[in-house]
């Protein structure tokens, strides 16, 4: 796909298909991400692929109960919220349907800085690059951090040293929608030039 059509309809893709991922296509998203760009060239990535399916399973009821705590609370505001349903509706469907999803990555990041505001430039830059790959080559993903309301089960459960930080959780599968353009305000409006609040003009094309 050229550049620009791949970025522009990258978008959060939550509903999968339980299809197979090919290892050559997991292997091509992977060398995307760790060719990102990374302070220091530190390069304090891991990604951890799980397809187990009791793995999975596990992981998809932290998941879910890390969904219902902060979320679910707020269920029927949301769903009567019009902006809001659809993307509320797509990421339920993604906690309860987790564990069937083909794939998910788990992004971590050594000698991380815990609250510092820096703490995920060189990760998130990687998770980006792993999914704009992925939406290159036809796979939906999108980055979600609610299994860190039960990091140190998940930590426990694929080995992952203290040292460690699971950053994202990226499920990765044949989307059952199609791709397109996300709503967005044009950068016109969220840009200033020089000093805030100062706008420039965009040329007409």
């Amino acid at each position: 796909m050229e550049f620009f059509d791949v970025v522009r309809t990258q978008r959060a893709m939550r509903r999968l298909k339980p299809d197979p991922v090919s290892d050559e296509d997991l292997w091509t998203i992977l060398d995307a991400a760790i060719h990102a760009p990374s302070g220091g060239n530190a390069q304090g990535w891991n990604f951890i692929v799980v397809r187990d399916a009791a793995a999975k399973r596990a992981i998809g009821a932290w998941y879910l109960d890390g969904w219902n705590k902060v979320y679910g609370r707020n269920r029927e505001a949301m769903l009567a919220n019009e902006a809001m349903a659809r993307t509320f509706r797509s990421a339920d469907y993604l906690a309860h349907h987790l564990a069937e999803v083909p794939v998910l990555i788990i992004a971590t990041q050594r000698n991380n800085r815990g609250a510092d505001l820096s703490a995920g430039a060189s990760i998130y830059p990687a998770v980006q690059n792993l999914m704009l790959a992925a939406r290159a080559l036809g796979l939906g993903t999108t980055l979600t951090t609610l299994h860190r309301l039960h990091e140190q089960d998940v930590k426990d459960l694929l080995g992952i040293p203290a040292d460690a930080d699971t950053m994202a959780l990226i499920p990765v599968g044949h989307p059952r929608g199609t791709f397109g353009e996300p709503s967005r305000l044009p950068p016109e409006k969220v840009s200033y030039w020089e000093r805030w609040g100062e706008r420039h003009e965009r040329p007409q094309t």
